[in-house]
C-alpha cells in the first residue's frame, strides 16, 4: 500500500491504464482471430486485414505492444492484402 498521495495517485492511474491496454490487447486477439477465419470473399478479408494492421499501429504508436511486435503481425497480415 503507498504511504504518499502522489503513489496513491499514481497506483490509480497504473490501474486504469491497465485496464484500458487489456481491452486493446483483447481487440487485437479477436481481430486476429476474425483474420485467419475469414475465408469468404477476397473483399470481406482484405476489409479484416486493414482493420487489424489499422489497430495494430494504433496499439504500437501508444506503446501498448511493441512496434516490432506490430510490425511482425503487420507483415504476416499483409499477405491477405495482395491476394
Amino acid at each position: 500500500m503507498a504511504n504518499k498521495k502522489a503513489a496513491r495517485k499514481a497506483e490509480v492511474q497504473s490501474q486504469r491504464r491497465a485496464l484500458k491496454n487489456c481491452g486493446v490487447r483483447s481487440r487485437l486477439r479477436t481481430l486476429a482471430k476474425k483474420l485467419r477465419v475469414a475465408t469468404g470473399g477476397t473483399q470481406d478479408v482484405k476489409h479484416v486485414a486493414m482493420e487489424y494492421i489499422s489497430a495494430l499501429d494504433k496499439a504500437a504508436k501508444r506503446n501498448i505492444v511493441h512496434r516490432n511486435f506490430a510490425n511482425k503481425r503487420k507483415r504476416n497480415a499483409a499477405r491477405f492484402l495482395f491476394v
